[in-house]
């Protein structure tokens, strides 16, 4: 089994969220891997500025998923836990650009009633749900990954 932890960011604008379009063809959020011994908090920022071009700071923790995803579910092949924190952020500048000679082709404000069509990562549906609902607990109901949502 694989293993990553990872945060993600979930930053809202005049009912949007700012998406990320990935090369395997999927739109998620700004994030990715907790390099070993980063602060998950400095990661976020780094990633958003990494794929899009924008500064950011970090509003709230709004929670953690983590998941394990089946081998036949999985991109590599093999089964596969990701544990995502997830942060609101707050963009304060910067020039959006996607990541030059990276795996983020495109960015967009991206309408809330829009995203439900887009072929997008599960993260997308996990960060959403817990930006809309802040649970106490910091955790949404599993959210299913195949089909058109790609992880």
């Amino acid at each position: 089994m694989s293993f990553r932890l990872a945060a993600y960011a979930i930053a809202i604008g005049d009912e949007a969220v700012l998406l990320v379009h990935h090369a395997s063809g999927a739109w998620t959020l700004p994030g990715g891997r907790v390099e070993q011994g980063e602060d998950p908090f400095e990661t976020v920022v780094r990633e958003v500025r990494e794929e899009t071009g924008h500064s950011a700071v970090v509003e709230r923790l709004l929670g953690v998923d983590s998941r394990v995803i089946p081998a036949a579910e999985s991109r590599a092949g093999v089964e596969h836990q990701n544990v995502g924190i997830f942060y609101r952020v707050r963009i304060t500048g910067g020039e959006p650009r996607p990541e030059p000679n990276g795996d983020t082709t495109a960015l967009a404000w991206t309408p809330f009633d829009a995203v439900a069509a887009l072929p997008r990562s599960s993260l997308v549906d996990v960060g959403l749900t817990l930006a809309r609902e802040l649970p106490p607990t910091g955790h949404v109901a599993e959210v299913r990954v195949g089909g058109l949502i790609q992880h």
